[in-house]
């Protein structure tokens, strides 16, 4: 049985049609809510997870759940820390974004400029790819081109020279095209243009002025926490019981910082959120925020996303963000997934919310979970 461990701040509040505070049904849905995400829990036997409600530039409810660990020594709280995977790239666009703004690049610089090791097959191809073709997946690359290397015992530099063998599935802009490494690309442009390495760069600049206590950047950090959610692992399922084991924190995906280096609790999740809704513009302007979240690829196969296809009728890629035309109104979204962990965020200017969820196991509940809540967000529209 999931022990369910909650440290909430509960704000009462529902959304009118112009997005003022009202009392009770987002009370009432937060209590429903989370009863609901401790019954799947238990009912998936996941070990720990916390998720975040907020509205309005406050926490509006946090709750947490279960163990790090799976001898149960340990509850999660909200300072608890996880790995984001794939939500560090929200974090690397933005960091990336600032600095073009601020004249130090520009999104239209091939990245050849900043790494000019990078080479295709066809060595005129490689220069066409741009810094904002990398934010938004739209390079023209064969998606997660080279991630099976990441699991090598090889450094970034002997996985790059592998990509003079291949050669782009379209022109840049073209199409879409997921990447890890790729992505990745930023952050030698980034350290190259000032003197601050990627991961001091993002505390700096984001992680100690948003007060995001927990954040990191890397292994060692995520490790050395006093409190970090250890990952597990799906091993067996019988007759409706699921089975998960602790494993190693796997370092594989550490090699891309940019793309999924990023650790956090579920209170700087919350920090992370009010800033994208643009409460915090002395970090994040709103010049920066619109630009974003500008659709820039269309992302087709997201329609078809299970748990969510009954509500997408658009999605695109951003910089950094996947946004998504939920029902009647646009959701900033983006989800994790490494060995052991999965992570999903998503936020709605129009309705001044937004949401986070982790999860120290690999299971796709997370999807079911974060789906639903959008879902009821429509409802109080």
């Amino acid at each position: 049985m999931l022990v369910r461990f909650i440290s909430s701040v509960l704000v009462l509040f529902v959304l009118s049609a112009f997005g003022t505070l009202k009392a009770e049904p987002v009370s009432e849905f937060n209590r429903n809510f989370a009863k609901k995400v401790a019954q799947q829990l238990t009912q998936l036997s996941i070990p720990g997870g916390a998720y975040v409600i907020v509205q309005n530039n406050q926490i509006a409810a946090l709750e947490t759940f279960g163990f790090t660990d799976q001898n149960k020594q340990q509850k999660v709280t909200q300072h608890t820390v996880f790995r984001l995977a794939s939500v560090s790239k929200t974090f690397s666009a933005t960091i990336t974004a600032m600095l073009a703004d601020e004249h130090k690049l520009s999104l239209t610089d091939p990245i050849t400029k900043y790494v000019p090791e990078f080479r295709l097959a066809d060595k005129t191809a490689a220069q066409k790819i741009q810094i904002h073709h990398l934010l938004s997946h739209s390079s023209g690359l064969m998606p997660n081109a080279y991630d099976n290397l990441l699991a090598e015992n090889w450094d970034m530099k002997r996985i790059l020279s592998w990509f003079n063998k291949i050669s782009p599935l379209c022109q840049p802009q073209q199409c879409y095209g997921y990447q890890n490494i790729a992505y990745s690309l930023v952050q030698p442009a980034i350290e190259s243009i000032q003197p601050e390495p990627f991961a001091k760069l993002l505390k700096d600049r984001i992680f100690t002025p948003l007060n995001m206590q927990d954040a990191s950047v890397g292994l060692k950090p995520l490790v050395s926490s006093s409190s970090f959610a250890k990952p597990h692992v799906l091993i067996d399922k019988r007759k409706g019981k699921y089975i998960w084991t602790q494993v190693d924190v796997d370092p594989d995906f550490y090699k891309v910082e940019p793309a999924a280096g990023v650790n956090a609790s579920i209170s700087d999740l919350a920090s992370w959120l009010i800033a994208n809704l643009g409460h915090k513009p002395s970090v994040i302007s709103k010049h920066l925020l619109v630009e974003l979240t500008e659709p820039r690829i269309k992302t087709t196969r997201e329609l078809n996303k299970r748990y969510w296809r009954h509500h997408l009728t658009d999605a695109h890629y951003g910089y950094g963000w996947r946004i998504y035309q939920f029902d009647d109104y646009p959701v900033y979204f983006h989800s994790g997934w490494v060995r052991g962990y999965r992570a999903a965020i998503g936020y709605s200017p129009d309705l001044d919310l937004g949401f986070a969820i982790l999860l120290n196991a690999e299971s796709n509940v997370i999807s079911q979970l974060s789906s639903d809540f959008w879902a009821y967000a429509n409802q109080l529209n």
